[in-house]
């Protein structure tokens, strides 16, 4: 009899406040995952068409857009925290286009790849939009081999060179490190490029 009992018990004892509690946070979370979704693909859209925009020479517009999709992060950064953001891996995506597109941006007006000083970025967004603005460089510099422009082909090789000489420092692994190889792949081509000019010329 106390055997029936204790297997009847077994299958009672379910506290249902805490799968309500647990439903209420997880529902929580979806409605912020959902919001944080939306923005952050807003910025990961908005920053391809920053670099677009700076490979026509369109600086203002850039600029104008750069500043939009920084009220963007900011909001998210304030209503969500860094710390919740960046478990998001739609953020983490944004997050990475912006620094490519920033950074770039940097680049074309002669300026530093540096820290940006009003957006909180994590040292993987900065790597990863780092190693992928290498990319973009060498593409500009296409461009500018295309116009003849042979002394601005040196001087992005140059620049990568530099940026490469920079992340080698680092012990990338997995995803940082797929990045970090193609960052190396485009230092090959902009040499490939550099040395193709010189042996016609």
């Amino acid at each position: 009899m106390h055997f029936d009992i204790y297997i009847l018990k077994l299958f009672i004892m379910v506290n249902k406040k805490f799968f309500a509690e647990l439903k209420k946070k997880h529902d929580a979370s979806e409605g912020e995952r959902r919001q944080i979704i939306s923005l952050a693909n807003q910025v990961l859209h908005d920053s391809k068409r920053v670099i677009f925009s700076l490979h026509r020479g369109e600086d203002k517009k850039a600029a104008e857009s750069l500043g939009e999709i920084e009220k963007k992060l900011d909001y998210l950064e304030k209503k969500f925290g860094h710390s919740r953001l960046i478990q998001e891996g739609s953020y983490k995506a944004g997050a990475e286009e912006y620094v490519e597109a920033k950074m770039f941006g940097l680049y074309l007006t002669g300026k530093k790849i540096d820290k940006f000083s009003k957006i909180n970025m994590d040292y993987d967004s900065y790597l990863a939009g780092i190693c992928d603005l290498t990319g973009e460089m060498v593409r500009y510099a296409v461009k500018m081999a295309s116009g003849k422009k042979f002394t601005a082909v040196g001087k992005i090789k140059e620049s990568i060179s530099d940026i490469l000489g920079e992340l080698v420092e680092f012990d990338m692994t997995g995803y940082l490190r797929t990045k970090y190889d193609q960052a190396k792949t485009n230092l090959r081509k902009i040499e490939q490029i550099d040395y193709d000019i010189k042996i016609r010329n």
